[in-house]
């Protein structure tokens, strides 16, 4: 399996349009290099492709990797489009997909709601964009040769559908993570976890190689920065640091582990800083787009 990191950063991508933090002006200078939202690309012979969530980037993302370039008058190496949750950074890319390309679209039916019931998305032609519904744990193709799973990962609903009262613990189809293997190897693409569960830890111990949800460093970091009034768990993400944080409950994880879906004032932008330290000591990097990894 080969992976292409479209993008590394999480909503709003690095720099941020409306924002003037200390990464976001760093990466506008070029001191940092700058990152679209969340988006990986796996393939086994390096002409089909899978994109796994399409973020409102995937014009620019396709265009500046040659690999995604069309082979001939009206072509695509893109065969198929998996969505792991409703937020908008992981569906409004679909929007730009609309050029009436045949691919597979995969995501449970709890999403596949979401998009029925935006009438926006039918600009995504059904009759030439299969529209494939999942099941919790059962096995399917989505490239020849390439089978996956999708299994419940703690979270929420997606920003736009939230009402008075905000779970972000749920468990079921809002908010899946995607199990892949050719066979040999077993890689993990979980770009949104509220919590790592028991549970989860259990699903991953045959991991190669796991992509995992890297938005804040800890869990008030918007509150800290001045940039936001939530917090990671309100968010439904799990914060890299802390305790209960993802470095210290997968520190066990024998595998390739690696960071994506990066928020803009995480401070592992920052190269030299300490916190980009702790994360390649515990073993893990930081995704950045163009990264290539292969297992």
């Amino acid at each position: 399996m080969r992976f292409l990191v479209l993008g590394a950063a999480a909503g709003g991508g690095l720099p941020q349009w409306n924002c003037g933090c200390p990464n976001c002006c760093d990466a506008r200078s070029g001191k940092i290099e700058s990152a679209t939202q969340s988006s990986l690309a796996v393939t086994l012979d390096g002409k089909d492709w899978a994109v796994l969530n399409a973020s409102p980037d995937i014009r620019g993302q396709l265009q500046n990797c040659p690999q995604m370039h069309p082979r001939s008058l009206r072509d695509t190496p893109l065969a198929s489009v998996l969505i792991t949750n409703g937020d908008i950074d992981h569906i409004a890319g679909l929007l730009s997909l609309r050029e009436q390309t045949p691919f597979d679209l995969f995501a449970t039916s709890e999403i596949l709601d979401v998009l029925a019931q935006n009438r926006v998305f039918d600009a995504v032609s059904a009759e030439k964009v299969t529209r494939r519904p999942l099941h919790i744990g059962r096995s399917f193709d989505l490239l020849t040769g390439l089978q996956a799973q999708v299994f419940p990962v703690p979270g929420k609903v997606p920003l736009f559908m939230e009402g008075a009262e905000v779970k972000t613990d749920l468990v079921g189809e809002q908010t899946v993570g995607v199990r892949l293997s050719e066979g040999s190897k077993v890689a993990y693409y979980i770009p949104g976890c509220a919590e790592v569960t028991d549970d989860l830890l259990v699903i991953l111990q045959d991991a190669d190689q796991v992509f995992f949800d890297g938005t804040l460093w800890q869990d008030d970091e918007m509150i800290q920065s001045g940039t936001g009034v939530k917090t990671g768990r309100r968010m439904g993400h799990v914060s890299m640091n802390g305790d209960d944080g993802s470095i210290a409950r997968l520190q066990h994880l024998g595998a390739g582990k690696t960071f994506i879906h990066i928020n803009n004032t995480n401070p592992v932008w920052q190269l030299d800083g300490p916190e980009r330290a702790i994360v390649y000591n515990s073993g893990w990097t930081v995704a950045s787009d163009g990264m290539e990894i292969a297992i």
